[in-house]
């Protein structure tokens, strides 16, 4: 025990008697039981002299803890030693039994000792007070430690959800770049068994090129996928650097208008020539492009149309925005959208995971931006995103 500690607990030397205290609590179903129990005591008290401090456990939480206290009321007999703990129904009988042993105890002392408390009880008010002096700061520490826990949990869970999130989404989108490289190797095939004009020596080349692209898209997506094995996502490894949206625009609705045309679905790229460069991850803020066009096709009656549309919104930032004719999303769920692993009604015979807008939502917000959707049933659907203008940001 540290000197200050020991100058806070001076001798005290009061009258030898017995010390009591009474735990309650303020909830109804208790009251009858703490009366009856302060009753008996105030009966007590007409015949023999005691001490008896009634506590409140919401006001004294920690000396719940110092006493372990089980239930409410409580007594505990502090002096003479040994302590003891009563509690609920049982303290009643257990005082009656108890009571001319204690007095007993009490008059021998002051036999012994005279009418004064000496070293005994001086040692045990000491103990007493050290110990809920320590107590209660071993309580505020343990506190301490448990806030930080649960953050630190609440931190992980989130990482774990969200990795688990990332990873199921890029799975599910090798299958895209998967179909596109199939298709370019069995046309290659079928020319292969004709004879090579200029045509077919230029269409080749294009197929050749059209696999490559998808073989580089599906080699980054796995490179991510075992990154992403080993670390958290919460945090994305964002590469930016300055970027042209209509070149990246143009190739995404040149690789993935074949899916619209299954669907008789117009396809209409709108980026002014003007737009200037972005300063974002080339490939992130294609995935984010990609299942945003994926939704459109998704939830869009066949002859429906979905428009591309990039717009220079202010001087620091750029707005791309797919408008669908689909059928539209409730407001009350237009943020809910977002979140990992939300589904509208309507998706409960849609392929996928729910994931996509979620992880769209975590790409922009790493580049600073904003996205968001406007909508209404039986209108169709409009998500935008923002990104930063590149600018200087290079430097």
């Amino acid at each position: 025990m540290s000197a200050e500690d020991q100058s806070q607990l001076a001798p005290v030397t009061t009258d030898i008697q017995l010390r009591l205290l009474l735990f309650t609590d303020e909830r109804l179903a208790h009251r009858g039981e703490i009366k009856r129990v302060q009753d008996c005591l105030e009966r007590l008290r007409q015949e023999t002299d005691f001490s008896l401090e009634i506590i409140s456990i919401k006001d004294q939480p920690q000396l719940v803890e110092l006493y372990r206290l089980v239930a409410t009321p409580s007594l505990v007999k502090v002096f003479p030693e040994p302590l003891q703990v009563f509690a609920g129904s049982n303290i009643l009988p257990d005082l009656e039994r108890w009571w001319g042993q204690w007095l007993d105890t009490v008059a021998a002392l002051k036999k012994q000792f005279g009418d004064r408390q000496l070293v005994e009880v001086e040692q045990c008010d000491r103990r007493l007070a050290a110990s809920q002096t320590e107590h209660s700061k071993e309580v505020m520490r343990l506190s301490d430690e448990i806030f930080q826990l649960q953050r630190e949990k609440e931190a992980l869970l989130k990482q774990i959800e969200f990795k688990d999130q990332i990873l199921a989404m890029l799975a599910h989108d090798l299958r895209s770049p998967l179909t596109g490289t199939s298709i370019a190797i069995e046309t290659l095939e079928i020319l292969s068994k004709r004879p090579e004009t200029e045509k077919t020596i230029g269409l080749r080349g294009q197929l050749y090129q059209q696999a490559k692209n998808q073989l580089q898209i599906m080699n980054r997506m796995i490179t991510e996928l075992l990154q992403e094995s080993r670390q958290l996502l919460t945090k994305l490894d964002v590469k930016p650097q300055p970027m042209a949206l209509s070149t990246l625009c143009q190739q995404i609705t040149e690789q993935i208008q074949e899916r619209f045309q299954r669907k008789s679905i117009q396809l209409v790229l709108d980026m002014p020539r003007d737009l200037p460069e972005v300063y974002g991850d080339r490939e992130l803020i294609r995935q984010v492009i990609v299942n945003l066009l994926d939704n459109a096709i998704k939830y869009s009656p066949e002859g429906g149309r979905v428009r591309l549309v990039g717009l220079h919104r202010t001087l620091q930032q750029v707005q791309v925005s797919v408008i669908d004719t689909g059928h539209g999303i409730p407001e009350e769920e237009q943020e809910k959208i977002f979140e990992g692993h939300f589904r509208l009604k309507r998706d409960a015979t849609q392929e996928g995971y729910g994931l996509g807008l979620a992880v769209c939502r975590q790409i922009i917000h790493a580049h600073q931006g904003r996205i968001w959707v406007d909508s209404s049933p039986g209108q169709g659907s409009e998500f935008h995103f923002t990104l930063p203008v590149s600018g200087d940001r290079q430097a």
